[in-house]
């Protein structure tokens, strides 16, 4: 059999690098606005640097430049962070994109190659197969049984028969192969293809909100909107005591930057896109970054058998030849009979073979036949693998007009097509069952005479004779039985989703030591099922045999209508409405067809499972970090809030405590404390031994939000004792002002060293490997030294050098107002 079947030999390397000088590379580009003045025009839209842009102009205009130069300075360093954490995040998506491009194939120099989509060169002879994305434009110059899917540019879901000899044979670029294998001689790619002319409104679709990001951009419009409140009404206050309007503005300013948590988002934005670069790291890439905020939550995965459970190494371990009633390995095949069944089952399977177990048929065939017919029979007519359950047929025929008819699929629909005594039937059941049950995969298989051209429209209505069946086996994977305990521990209940049959399923499941393996249901009885039993089936049903595209999906919509969050694998064809559908559709990176790619969320690029207990325990890290993040920002804008408001409010001797010069290096300390320090936090040892969180629970449900405000609350009582212990000794409002800010960023320290876990000690987390956590809090002692040491900074920020004992009782304040919190760990520790 000639090496790809066809006889072409496609373009040289020296072409495909002439062509590709010529034509560039196969991608769709068009004009788009310039990412970085897009990211600038964003910052400066922002309310805080509005306020901040405010500010400065007020203290130009009032004559205070040193002040009006650092808030420039802030702004240029606030910018610059917000541009770095932009750059991170671009660049991990760039990665991602780069990551999860389509394969496709090509015949060059006479061999097929997989090659990137974008490698694809006019003069190509690309190869296109069932369930495989179409790389460019092209004229078909082969095909067998191809029909394409093009809804993408007709918006005719039904799929179309195409070959050579008919009027419409061109492929085109995005549309999907339905049936069949076509060879195409590529004429445009990139923006020439017809997709490609389409325009720019196919270039980016953007991704729909998750409800995490609506919630956190509600939260910060509403914090906005308070603000702006405030504002106004701090400014009339301030203008009634004071009658200066400059002034009045820039305490008001001070209190509206307080108030906006716009570190919130970022924190966002950086956490989904470096988690989604992390996994990638880890063979997952991930697609959309609403899976990684879902991923901590999946309650139920949904598996395929072969290949995800099973290693997809078919052997082909036994036949069964109806006419003597005897099982065989394949190294006993002697007789015409045995001879014939494998003969037979190799030509129901594709000249070019990519499915392990019609691959094992054609090697067996090479090592048994005396004599190799392959190079002498070519492919006329293909009945794809379709029914329920399914099965597929070929009809070869040689120079001599010689034909062979072979089918093969599920056993009992080949039973169905042929004429069978009751006691042939008994026999071959017999068989399947006995196979069946030591984990064999079983495969009907038979042949019919048909001497007519005129091929009736169904394979079912050949004339078949059983010849009888091939067994495969294909091993579980070492690592599955360690896997399935892993998600059990976790809370996640697994379910298998095969077409396989019952038998040799339960006996995988059993060797697995797979939960609910004595259970199972086929696809049909679950499509009679009403929908209350079909919802208590899919709870209580762990496995699920001769499974078809309708039944998977009713299986996962059924799931979801129970509240579960269900992620799903699989990698063919019909496997894309039910990846769609699932909360997290996953796509196996080998073995998976370019359909069942676009369909997923997630590919794991080793087809292997234990990536997803990698992928789960990343989801819920990244979330539990987020989870810290956020509330540290709350707990710590409560004190600058109240800290600057009720002295204001309640009239105290210094009402203006704070300016914006200080609310700005606050901010600009909590910045990069929440997004670089909690990004990087390991993942604490109970997280993958805790149940899936709920998917509507965030950090804004209010129990949380409540331990939140009261850590803030509590650092604002050490802030406001430390401002009135100031006055009872008469201190200065520059000492005074000293003495609160001091207790603040050692609150803000400890805070941070606190809330790094909400369960474990911080004795316990301060063994967690983070360097980032010494380099931002030597970094925050390093500037407040600076400020209090370097007499020009000292009076620039209206500080006062303290004594001793001031500077240790007011980190004594500071410590004690966030560490009470560690003695609610330890009773929640001791109640757990």
């Amino acid at each position: 059999m000639p090496a790809n079947n066809f006889d072409i030999n496609g373009l040289s390397a020296e072409e495909v690098l002439r062509a590709r000088a010529k034509n560039g590379l196969n991608k769709l580009d068009y004009k788009k606005e310039n990412s970085l003045l897009k990211a600038i025009k964003r910052i400066f839209i922002e309310p805080m640097m509005i306020l901040l842009l405010a500010a400065a102009s007020i203290y130009f205009i009032s004559g205070k430049t040193g002040d009006g130069f650092f808030l420039v300075a802030a702004i240029i360093f606030q910018t610059s962070i917000s541009l770095f954490q932009y750059s991170r995040s671009k660049n991990a998506l760039e990665k991602l994109k780069d990551f999860s491009q389509p394969k496709c194939k090509v015949i060059r120099s006479g061999k097929v190659e997989e090659i990137k989509s974008e490698e694809v060169v006019i003069g190509d002879s690309l190869m296109v197969e069932e369930g495989g994305s179409i790389a460019a434009d092209g004229v078909i110059i082969h095909s067998n049984d191809f029909s394409v899917n093009e809804s993408i540019l007709t918006g005719e879901s039904l799929s179309v028969f195409k070959d050579k000899t008919k009027e419409d044979n061109r492929i085109y670029m995005g549309t999907t192969v339905a049936t069949g294998l076509a060879i195409a001689t590529v004429t445009a790619i990139g923006n020439q293809t017809k997709l490609g002319k389409i325009g720019s409104s196919l270039e980016s679709i953007n991704e729909e909100k998750t409800p995490l990001e609506v919630q956190i951009a509600n939260f910060v419009k509403k914090m906005a909107i308070a603000g702006a409140l405030v504002f106004v009404i701090v400014w009339i206050i301030n203008y009634l005591h004071s009658h200066n309007i400059m002034g009045s503005l820039l305490q008001s300013l001070t209190l509206a930057m307080s108030i906006l948590p716009e570190e919130i988002p970022v924190a966002f934005t950086t956490f989904m896109a470096l988690g989604a670069w992390r996994l990638m790291k880890m063979g997952i890439v991930v697609k959309q970054m609403k899976t990684v905020e879902t991923l901590g939550s999946a309650t139920v995965i949904c598996t395929d058998k072969t290949g995800t459970i099973t290693e997809n190494k078919m052997t082909l371990a036994k036949l069964f030849v109806l006419s003597s009633q005897k099982t065989l390995a394949p190294g006993d095949i002697k007789t015409p009979e045995e001879k014939e069944l494998l003969a037979v089952a190799m030509w129901a399977s594709e000249p070019i073979p990519f499915d392990p177990m019609e691959m094992a048929l054609h090697n067996t065939y090479k090592e048994v036949a005396g004599k190799d017919e392959r190079p002498y029979y070519k492919l006329v007519h293909e009945y794809a693998l379709s029914g329920k359950p399914p099965m597929m047929t070929h009809i070869f025929e040689d120079g001599k007009s010689h034909r062979v008819i072979a089918a093969k699929g599920a056993p009992e629909a080949l039973m169905a097509v042929c004429s069978l005594s009751d006691a042939e039937k008994k026999q071959a059941n017999d068989a399947i069952a006995l196979l069946a049950a030591d984990g064999y995969r079983v495969l009907g298989v038979g042949s019919c005479i048909f001497t007519g051209n005129d091929y009736p429209e169904s394979q079912q209505d050949f004339k078949f004779t059983f010849l009888g069946i091939v067994a495969f086996y294909d091993p579980p994977k070492e690592n599955i039985r360690q896997v399935l305990e892993k998600f059990y521990t976790a809370g996640i209940s697994v379910k298998i989703i095969t077409g396989d049959n019952a038998a040799t399923t339960l006996a995988i499941a059993r060797q697995i030591g797979f939960k609910g393996y004595d259970k199972s249901i086929t696809g049909d009885a679950l499509m009679l099922l009403p929908q209350d039993e079909l919802e208590a089936c899919v709870m209580n049903t762990n496995i699920f045999t001769r499974m078809f595209p309708e039944a998977k999906l009713k299986i996962i919509n059924a799931l979801k209508s129970q509240n579960q969050i269900v992620a799903m694998t699989g990698d063919g064809v019909n496997d894309g409405p039910a990846l769609k559908a699932a909360h997290i559709g996953i796509a196996m990176g080998k073995k998976g067809t370019e359909i069942a790619k676009q369909a997923a969320s997630l590919i794991l690029l080793e087809d292997d499972l234990s990536k997803m207990v990698d992928a789960i325990a990343m989801g819920r890290k990244i979330y539990a970090n987020l989870k810290k993040a956020i509330q540290y920002i709350i707990s710590i804008h409560v004190p600058i809030i109240l800290t600057v408001f009720i002295p204001l409010a309640l009239g105290w001797k210094y009402p203006n405590i704070f300016s914006p010069v200080h609310i700005i290096f606050l901010e600009l300390i909590m910045g990069p404390t929440c997004s670089i320090i909690y990004e990087n936090e390991p993942m604490e040892k109970n997280t993958m031994s805790a149940k899936p969180k709920p998917f509507t629970s965030t950090f804004f449900n209010w129990k949380e939000l409540s331990v939140s405000l009261i850590q803030g609350l509590v650092i604002t009582l050490g802030t406001l004792s430390a401002y009135q212990y100031c006055v009872a000794h008469n201190y200065t409002e520059s000492a005074t002002r000293t003495m609160v800010f001091t207790v603040l960023i050692v609150a803000n320290i400890f805070l941070t060293l606190v809330n790094r876990s909400f369960y474990f000690s911080m004795l316990t987390t301060l063994k967690y490997k983070n360097a980032m956590v010494p380099l931002i809090i030597l970094i925050t002692a390093g500037l407040w030294s600076v400020m209090f040491f370097i007499n020009p900074l000292t009076l620039f920020f209206g500080f006062e050098r303290l004594t001793a004992g001031q500077a240790l009782l007011a980190a004594g304040i500071g410590f004690v107002a966030v560490t009470w919190f560690e003695i609610v760990k330890l009773v929640k520790r001791k109640s757990n």
